[in-house]
């Protein structure tokens, strides 16, 4: 019998849902989603809760197998799909996909709560002024450090193949250039590697969506 569609929990403006339905279009992953989240059922039902206890989209279900936190989805998704292309065995190749993945994780997610939570969508306690003004001071300089990697030359994140990385990277992108209420230096290599993504069609439908 062939394994049933992956469950998606999670509404699909969210930033982190859209790294799972990106890669799933990638890879041609059959999947169902639910609405869960801001706007929509909520996530601190005693139902979801059992699934996330941290009460956070997304939460996928594949069969009884039962997954949270978007980066450590991709990387089931790939080594399940035997995506290597998209995730390379080679340690020092993966290496490469990790630190990317690693650093938005942590420096840019925190970063954008600022200056997009905050600053854009108004919603406490993001909204606090000092917190706003800092998450688009560490947004700018993050983007900065991105500008530095991309202007080498290279065409994505790890060189000229589309790996696992671009794929929080491209989300990001979309969202710099999507939030508003600050000054935004001018990013040459970043909008032409936003313009290289922009060829990818699960990139049109899942990232630069009209989505910020």
């Amino acid at each position: 019998m062939a394994d049933e569609p992956l469950r998606i929990l999670g509404r699909a403006n969210s930033f982190n849902v859209r790294k799972v339905l990106w890669l799933c279009d990638e890879l041609g992953i059959p999947f169902t989603r639910e609405d869960w989240g801001r706007g929509f059922r909520p996530t601190t039902t005693p139902d979801f809760l059992r699934l996330n206890p941290v009460a956070q989209v997304p939460v996928v279900l594949d069969g009884d197998l039962v997954l949270r936190e978007s980066h450590a989805i991709l990387r089931y998704l790939c080594l399940k799909h035997g995506a290597e292309a998209l995730y390379p065995a080679p340690p020092s190749q993966r290496v490469q996909v990790e630190r990317w993945m690693d650093w938005i994780a942590y420096d840019l997610t925190h970063a954008m709560r600022g200056a997009f939570l905050g600053g854009q969508l108004q919603e406490a306690p993001w909204n606090n002024p000092w917190f706003v003004a800092q998450g688009r001071q560490d947004f700018t300089h993050c983007m900065r450090l991105a500008e530095g990697e991309l202007a080498d030359g290279r065409a994505l994140a790890c060189g000229d193949t589309f790996t696992l990385a671009d794929i929080p990277l491209g989300l990001v992108v979309n969202r710099w250039f999507a939030v508003q209420g600050f000054d935004k230096p001018a990013l040459p290599a970043v909008a032409a590697y936003f313009d290289r993504l922009s060829q990818r069609p699960a990139y049109l439908r899942h990232g630069r969506n009209g989505l910020p």
